[in-house]
């Protein structure tokens, strides 16, 4: 997927969320260079490999074997992905507080999976997720009911990998 099919990825998002009384409540965005992240996965005693799930690592893992390119093309979508997460949900806050910092984030416990048919999807974590509900005030002051709603979309090519996060929520109008 280029940048350009991202974006129009991500307009589409911000369409359907406008057509079905949503709330949009953060977006972020985040690059990563794959050689330099590369780079970081490979050096003696770095804990980068940590910061994913088993089963990131082991879907990047199938899908190098499959495209037949490296684990950390694909290891820096997602982690591009982790970023454009923490910078969504950092954008629903608003004023308030975040509930981690950049020491204490539990990385591992925000996970980008693909499903079946290779789209990924935000996955957290139960203890994430309910630090996450509780932490963003337009939940509470706007009447917002259910759970957020992640919407991702990833990319890569010529050495850079980028994602882009939309975090809504349904309104419900009494």
């Amino acid at each position: 997927m280029t940048d350009d099919t991202a974006i129009a990825s991500a307009a589409d998002a911000l369409r359907d969320i406008a057509a079905h009384g949503s709330t949009l409540l953060g977006l972020g965005h985040d690059i990563v260079d794959v050689a330099a992240f590369s780079d970081q996965l490979s050096q003696p005693g770095s804990h980068m490999r940590a910061l994913f799930s088993v089963r990131e690592v082991r879907q990047a893992s199938l899908r190098a074997r499959l495209k037949h390119d490296g684990e950390a093309v694909h290891l820096a979508a997602k982690w591009a992905g982790k970023e454009a997460v923490i910078k969504a949900w950092c954008e629903s806050l608003g004023s308030a507080e975040p509930p981690y910092t950049l020491d204490n984030t539990p990385w591992s416990g925000i996970e980008i999976l693909d499903d079946s048919l290779g789209r990924p999807h935000v996955i957290l974590r139960d203890d994430v997720a309910r630090q996450l509900q509780s932490s963003i005030p337009a939940l509470a002051d706007r009447g917002a009911q259910g759970t957020p709603q992640w919407h991702i979309s990833l990319s890569h090519d010529k050495g850079i990998a980028s994602a882009i996060v939309v975090v809504v929520v349904v309104v419900v109008v009494s």
